[in-house]
């Protein structure tokens, strides 16, 4: 909701119905229309979330009539011994994924990795994840679907388990995604952008600044997010 301002009061959704193109761009209002087509999040997990996967476009589009969903972590503060899930640790089939799923093991063909302030992950739609206990994570995503796959044989007070879609999800996972490490690398330069992310749906940088940047967006089509994860600006 805006702040302050002429506008203030209004919802982002608002905020595009108002002003279109003047404020997404043009071929971001052509491809999105009055949807604001990115969501983030500041994630600060206490236990270990449930693992997802998003579906791609095509798969969403099909049965959703909707976008997929691609995303995109940035550590902003890890506990020790803190984990990302990324991918799998080694490939499965897609019987005995839903083998796993049912008696509970599923986690343990999963990538987990030890996470620290900095690290950066990509998670393109079919990528299975999570984010586990004491990692506080930027998420910047596609606004759209989720399938909710496992979640660590949790109850609630009733005794009842989660809604899982593992069923729905079966044909959004990508089973070949193995890796040892999912760790986006970049590199760490001060007093310049850096870009992280690159993808069809946002493009991420990061400005390490120790002195005053001027940043010229003159001829970009587009909207630009400002995210102060350490220290403080104006």
């Amino acid at each position: 909701i805006v702040a302050n301002g002429a506008d203030k009061g209004l919802t982002l959704p608002d905020m595009v119905r108002k002003y279109k193109e003047d404020l997404v761009g043009e071929a971001n209002y052509a491809r999105f229309g009055n949807k604001f087509p990115l969501l983030i999040k500041f994630i600060d997990a206490k236990l270990d979330l449930s693992i997802q996967v998003h579906p791609g476009d095509e798969l969403a589009k099909k049965r959703h009539n909707s976008f997929g969903k691609n995303e995109m972590w940035y550590v902003i503060a890890a506990d020790q011994g803190a984990k990302l899930i990324s991918g799998f640790a080694e490939q499965i089939t897609p019987k005995e994924y839903k083998e796993r799923v049912y008696n509970g093991t599923f986690a343990d063909v999963l990538q987990t990795c030890a996470i620290k302030p900095g690290d950066v992950f990509y998670v393109p739609a079919g990528r299975v994840h999570g984010i586990g206990a004491g990692a506080f994570v930027a998420e910047i995503q596609q606004t759209d679907i989720t399938y909710r796959i496992f979640d660590y044989n949790r109850k609630d007070r009733d005794g009842k388990s989660r809604e899982l879609h593992t069923s729905q999800a079966i044909d959004a996972i990508n089973f070949a995604d193995v890796q040892d490490d999912f760790r986006t690398e970049y590199e760490q330069v001060q007093n310049e952008p850096v870009e992280m992310v690159a993808s069809p749906y946002f493009t991420t940088s990061i400005y390490d600044m120790t002195e005053e940047i001027t940043c010229d967006y003159s001829e970009l089509d587009s909207f630009v997010i400002f995210i102060c994860v350490e220290g403080s600006c104006r």
